[in-house]
């Protein structure tokens, strides 16, 4: 639990300093510090629901395919990186 405040604590001071110096307003960087988490829970909610959602695992199970596709291909293609030599051998 003190690891999830402390987070907080420093998401809440992060948010705050970034608009600070990109507005320059107290008022601004004050008001986008306490909205932005609201806004951030609200989407999390929306983004949890979907997650399950029969179209998302169809997307994750196509993304998931090409990426080992493509594992497979780049490590077929007959080139090794050494990370102890600096050339391609």
């Amino acid at each position: 639990m003190a690891k999830t405040a402390t987070f907080g604590v420093m998401h809440v001071i992060t948010a705050f300093s970034v608009t600070y110096a990109i507005t320059g307003s107290v008022t601004v960087a004050g008001v986008v510090t306490f909205v932005e988490p609201l806004v951030n829970t609200v989407m999390h909610y929306f983004f949890e629901r979907y997650w399950d959602h029969p179209r998302a695992q169809a997307v994750r199970a196509r993304v998931a395919q090409a990426t080992q596709q493509g594992v497979r291909q780049v490590s077929g293609s007959g080139r090794h990186f050494s990370t102890k030599a600096r050339s391609i051998t």
